[in-house]
């Protein structure tokens, strides 16, 4: 899509409340015909601006009460180890976010683990398949906010 405009940003908005609303509903919220609005929404998503629908889970309700950041530096640049670490990386479940990143370090994960033993399964795996220069967790104590949605 070359540009989003309000329409196409309440229909976003709308659905990263609720992506299981109808496509009625969604209409009415947006203030557009329901025909109208499908076309919208179909752009959006074959312009890859919408990539899915999942739902949110509760971290804890399904046994992950642990998250950690993990920041790691590496050695290594080259495109042959970056692929290899990627898949490597991306192989790993408890694994849910994973950045190329600026500044001290060179990436950071998020993980959610059902506690300390098996973040540490984790934190084991990475260290024994790849070689990093420096591993660094950091343990959260309390989310405050979580998945929030994207201000469009």
């Amino acid at each position: 899509m070359e540009k989003l405009d309000q329409i196409d940003r309440a229909i976003l908005r709308a659905l990263q409340r609720d992506a299981s609303v109808s496509q009625r509903d969604l209409a009415e919220q947006v203030g557009m015909s329901q025909n109208a609005c499908w076309r919208r929404l179909k752009a959006l998503q074959d312009s890859g601006v919408i990539k899915g629908q999942t739902i949110r889970l509760d971290a804890k309700a399904v046994g992950l009460g642990l998250t950690v950041f993990v920041m790691i530096r590496t050695r290594h640049h080259s495109q042959a180890w970056l692929e290899s670490f990627r898949k490597e990386v991306s192989a790993i479940q408890n694994v849910v976010d994973f950045y190329r990143i600026a500044g001290d370090y060179d990436y950071m994960l998020k993980v959610v683990a059902e506690d300390m033993n098996d973040f540490d399964r984790v934190y084991q795996r990475l260290i024994a398949r790849l070689d990093l220069d420096t591993v660094t967790s950091l343990i959260t104590m309390e989310q405050i906010a979580d998945n929030r949605d994207w201000p469009v």
